[in-house]
C-alpha cells in the first residue's frame, strides 16, 4: 500500500494536492521560459547571446562565440494586403520635408516605401553601426536618420524596404582591390559606364553588404531588397576576372549568397527579397540570376518588368515598350513558373517613366490579374503616378 498510515480520504487529498503543486511547477516554468522569449524579442538578443554570425573579417564588429543554440527573433511587421509603394533615393531623402511629401501620398493609396540604404554607386546612407569598413572606404553619407525614419513611417501606418544593391560598390571596389572583380592585367573591372563591381566569390564582399543591411533592420526597416545581386552584365564582361573563383556555377553562388543573407538577417525581424531582372525567369541571362533558385531563400521576389528595357521580340511581343501591360503580364506568367513552390512572393517593379498614368495603370492591372502581392513604382526622379497608387476598386 502507497500510503499505509493515511485513510481513504486523506490519501484523496494528498494526491490532489501533489497534483497542484506539479502544475504550479509545470507554470513556473512555461511563464519562465515566456519571459525570456520576451526580453530577448524586446532586446533583439538571442538567449544564447549577443551578435550575429561572424563573417569573414570585412570590418564589422567582433560576433559573440557563444553557441546560438536557440534564437527568440522578432516577428516581421504584417506585410500590407496590397503592397503599393514608391522607390526613393537615399540623396532625396536628404533634403528636407522630402520624405514628407512621400508619406504623404498615403491619402492616394500609398502604403510602402522603397528606401535606400546603399546605391548603385556604393554610397550608404547613413553610418552602419558595425560596419568599421564602411567609413574607411568613405562610402558614408549623413543623408537620414534611419532609427528616426523607421519610426515616423511606423506611426503613419508605412512598410519600410531598405535597398541594398550587393555587388556593384565602386566604394569598396577602390578602397579594397583585393574584393573587386580584375582585368586580366590586375587593374580593377569596371562597366562601360566607369562602374567598379566587387567580386561575388569573395565572402568578405558577401558579409560587408549583408552588415549594413543588418545595420538597417535593427533600425527598424521591415524588410531588405537584395539589388543587383548577380555578375555584371554590361561592359568587357569577358575580360572580367574573378580572384578565388570556384567551380560553383553563377547561379548557385547567387542563390547560396541569398540563403547567407537571410540566415543573417531573418533573426532580426526583418523580410528578405531579391530584385531580379524580368528576363531571368524566361531565360538564362548569363548573369546567375535563376529565379527558381534564390527564391528558395526568398520572402519576396521583386521582377523588374520595366517594358522600357526589353528588347523587340522579347515575350514574343514586337515592341514591348509600346505594350506596357502584356509585357508585365508575360513576364509575371513566367515568374509565377519558376518560383511555384518557393513560397516566395511576387511584387514586381512597374515603370513609371515616359509612360502616360493609363499606361502605369496597364503594367498595375497585368500584376494584379497575375496575382502578385503588389507592386512598387519605380522612378529615378522620383515623380510618381499618385492616381496609380489607388487601391483596386
Amino acid at each position: 500500500m502507497l500510503y499505509p498510515s493515511l485513510d481513504p480520504n486523506e490519501r484523496f487529498r494528498d494526491r490532489r494536492q501533489s497534483s497542484r503543486r506539479r502544475k504550479r511547477r509545470r507554470r513556473a516554468v512555461v511563464a519562465g521560459i515566456l519571459l525570456l522569449a520576451v526580453l530577448a524579442l524586446a532586446g533583439g538578443m538571442t538567449l544564447a547571446g549577443k551578435g550575429g554570425k561572424a563573417g569573414a573579417g570585412a570590418g564589422t564588429q567582433a560576433a559573440s562565440h557563444a553557441p546560438a543554440t536557440l534564437q527568440v527573433a522578432a516577428r516581421p511587421r504584417p506585410l500590407p494586403v496590397e503592397v503599393r509603394g514608391v522607390h526613393v533615393t537615399a540623396a532625396l531623402a536628404s533634403i528636407p520635408g522630402k520624405l514628407a511629401e512621400y508619406e504623404a501620398l498615403t491619402k492616394y493609396g500609398l502604403n510602402t516605401i522603397e528606401l535606400d540604404v546603399k546605391d548603385e554607386g556604393g554610397e550608404i546612407g547613413f553610418n552602419p553601426s558595425g560596419v568599421a569598413l564602411a567609413r574607411k572606404t568613405g562610402a558614408v553619407r549623413d543623408y537620414y536618420d534611419p532609427h528616426k525614419v523607421a519610426r515616423e513611417m511606423h506611426r503613419k501606418g508605412i512598410y519600410l524596404i531598405g535597398r541594398v544593391v550587393v555587388f556593384q560598390d565602386p566604394y569598396l571596389a577602390r578602397a579594397r582591390p583585393d574584393m573587386a572583380i580584375r582585368r586580366p592585367d590586375g587593374s580593377i573591372w569596371a562597366t562601360s559606364a566607369g562602374l567598379e563591381w566587387v567580386n561575388p566569390y569573395d565572402r568578405r564582399v558577401w558579409d560587408y553588404a549583408v552588415s549594413v543591411a543588418a545595420s538597417a533592420a535593427r533600425a527598424g526597416f521591415d524588410e531588405i531588397m537584395l539589388d543587383y545581386v548577380r555578375f555584371p552584365s554590361d561592359g568587357d564582361v569577358g575580360a572580367a576576372v574573378y580572384p578565388g573563383r570556384t567551380s560553383v556555377p553563377k547561379g548557385r553562388l547567387v542563390a547560396n549568397f541569398a540563403a547567407y543573407a537571410r540566415q543573417r538577417l531573418a533573426p532580426l525581424g526583418v523580410r528578405v527579397s531579391t530584385a531580379l531582372f524580368g528576363l531571368s525567369a524566361t531565360r538564362d541571362m548569363g548573369i546567375g540570376q535563376v529565379p527558381r533558385w534564390i527564391s528558395r531563400h526568398v520572402d519576396q521576389v521583386h521582377p523588374m518588368s520595366y517594358p522600357a528595357l526589353y528588347g523587340g521580340g522579347e515575350l514574343g511581343i514586337a515592341s514591348p515598350s509600346a505594350e506596357p501591360g502584356e509585357t508585365v503580364f508575360r513576364t509575371l506568367i513566367d515568374f509565377k513558373r519558376e518560383i511555384r513552390g518557393s513560397g516566395a512572393q511576387l511584387v514586381p517593379w512597374v515603370q513609371d517613366w515616359s509612360y502616360r498614368p493609363e499606361q502605369v495603370m496597364q503594367q498595375i492591372r497585368a500584376a494584379r490579374l497575375q496575382g502578385a502581392k503588389g507592386f512598387l513604382l519605380w522612378n529615378a526622379s522620383g515623380i510618381y503616378t499618385k492616381s496609380a497608387l489607388a487601391p483596386p476598386s
